[in-house]
């Protein structure tokens, strides 16, 4: 992908805001009153916008900076907001529950959300990384904003950020920021109940951390990850995340300790390790719901003794906590769909920790579905990993699988660059995440006792390489999402062969390695490594989510 020019900004900018009446924020709010107006300025348009300020590298570099002085980040943070209208004791009024750590703080999320707006409540719910549009952040009532209501929320405070930039040197916030910023805006003027709001990274100095008065904050499980951001080990993270806390701490019980009327509790998200992410979920519930029914009273914890922590006692829950934990929905994140003989399994995991959890999850899945259908099934890993992730080690834990099939392939959705703007990133080079799946590649045959050769390189229409695994290996790699799934199917889910869908034609000697997919009465997928490789994969298996 490449970088909007220069050139596009200044047109989108010059036709949104004016110069001569770049002069405060008065200018700022009737420019952007008039971008809400213009029949061009649609949801696309936004995104492209947004995308100018993704400058996540470099933002991470300034935070890895300043990480000695986190009250440099907060004032910045504090400054954009007021800037674009908000002061901080605005976000008072959202009712705020604050949720981080390492894994599992989404899911957490999504529990929470779901099981208070089951009791009637107006919830927003701020989350991160989208899967498949960037308006999957912003949640009202446990869906997406619309596209109507994005575009207009975020040229509003785009406008006046865009005004005030030249009197603070011409900065403006980095997407991370801008979304958080955003989406404060949209809770306050859809006037939620209440806003569950995920951390980004860390804790304490990340800036969602501006909330002065959550209603009740939560941690949930810890892992590495981020440590040139966060530290390299357990006790410099649980500082980082225990950065958000103001009030003392208490340990959940474990979920089989809750009291449940008549049947036993189901959750619905799958795996053993969503047992604790929902308990969690419903001592926030609880807290919030406490003070929430009970104005005025204090429910503290007890002080702690000694350095130790407090334990949280399990109660009774209510039908709508029941059917809260029951009904939630979290896509990417231990999700299995079905699609004739293929079952994909998708889940985001990239610590070392999560991929552990995704492999036990994954194997006790797939036996029952085999057992199920009573026919072996044929397995394929379609995998890929960002950022500063040990891939080795990741993988390491996938071999017990016993996959027939490794596949690699960078989180490029479509080989024609005409995925949407919601999934461009541009802060990684083709050459650079194309290496990687090669590096990946050569890491499973080490793991698995297959000889390491030179890859050969095949370019194929569109200037994108295609480069497969060696003859007699079960190793492949593709340069998009489709490609790879393509592959991976044969032909036989039809969802991947929509209009508007292109991908790379693929060499014989490749097509020749599929084989054993044609045949087989079942195929087994199992997606992970990262989020966004499950959110490309989405956009293709369940074309509605990308509409």
């Amino acid at each position: 992908m490449v970088r909007p020019s220069r050139l596009w900004e200044r047109r989108v900018l010059g036709a949104l805001f004016p110069r001569q009446n770049r002069s405060g924020v008065g200018a700022a709010r009737s420019s952007s009153t008039r971008a809400a107006r213009l029949p061009r300025m649609e949801y696309q348009d936004a995104v492209c916008a947004l995308n100018t300020l993704q400058t996540n590298a470099s933002a991470l570099e300034q935070v890895r900076r300043e990480r000695g002085n986190p009250q440099l980040q907060l004032q910045a943070m504090k400054a954009f907001l007021q800037r674009s209208g908000l002061e901080v004791e605005d976000l008072d009024c959202l009712n705020i529950i604050h949720v981080t750590g390492t894994k599992g703080k989404g899911s957490t999320c999504a529990f929470t959300e779901q099981i208070l707006r089951n009791y009637g409540f107006r919830t927003g719910f701020y989350s991160s990384p989208h899967l498949v549009q960037v308006r999957e952040r912003i949640r009202i009532n446990g869906q997406p904003i619309s596209k109507e209501l994005f575009t207009k929320y975020f040229w509003q405070v785009y406008g006046r950020l865009d005004e005030t930039k030249d009197a603070h040197g011409g900065t403006m916030p980095a997407y991370f920021r801008f979304l958080t910023i955003l989406a404060f805006h949209v809770f306050l003027q859809e006037k939620v109940d209440l806003a569950v709001i995920e951390v980004g990274i860390g804790g304490a100095y990340d800036c969602t951390n501006i909330i002065r008065k959550p209603w009740v904050c939560g941690v949930s499980s810890l892992g590495i990850d981020h440590t040139s951001i966060l530290g390299d080990t357990m006790e410099k993270i649980a500082w980082q995340k225990g950065g958000i806390f103001k009030c003392p701490l208490s340990v959940c019980p474990d979920l089989e300790e809750y009291q449940v009327e008549a049947h036993p509790l189901h959750l619905g998200l799958a795996g053993q390790h969503q047992h604790s992410n929902a308990s969690l979920a419903l001592q926030l519930s609880q807290s919030w719901l406490q003070r929430r029914c009970f104005p005025g009273h204090l429910f503290l914890l007890p002080p702690l003794e000694n350095g130790r922590t407090s334990q949280a006692t399990a109660f009774q829950l209510s039908p709508f906590m029941v059917k809260g934990v029951k009904d939630t929905e979290w896509p990417g994140r231990t999700q299995t769909l079905f699609h004739g003989p293929i079952t994909y399994y998708l889940d985001g995991a990239h610590t070392t920790r999560s991929m552990l959890a995704c492999v036990r999850w994954f194997r006790e899945a797939a036996a029952q579905q085999e057992h199920a259908a009573g026919v072996p099934a044929v397995r394929v890993l379609l995998f890929n990993a960002t950022g500063e992730r040990d891939c080795a080690a990741l993988l390491k834990i996938l071999v017990p699988c016993y996959f027939d099939f490794a596949v690699f392939c960078p989180n490029i959705t479509e080989a024609m660059a005409s995925s949407s703007a919601d999934q461009q990133n541009f802060n990684v080079t083709l050459e650079g995440v194309l290496t990687r799946c090669l590096d990946n590649q050569n890491s499973w045959k080490n793991l698995t006792g297959q000889e390491v050769e030179p890859s050969s390189g095949l370019l194929i229409p569109g200037s994108l390489p295609l480069v497969a695994g060696q003859r007699r290996t079960e190793t492949l790699v593709f340069p998009c999402i489709l490609s790879a799934l393509r592959w991976i199917t044969q032909g036989r889910d039809p969802v991947l062969d929509g209009p508007g869908q292109s991908s790379a034609p693929i060499p014989a000697s490749v097509v020749a390695k599929a084989e054993p997919l044609r045949e087989a009465a079942a195929i087994h997928v199992l997606i992970t490594g990262s989020l966004h490789l499950v959110g490309g994969v989405l956009k293709h298996l369940e074309p509605s989510t990308a509409a």
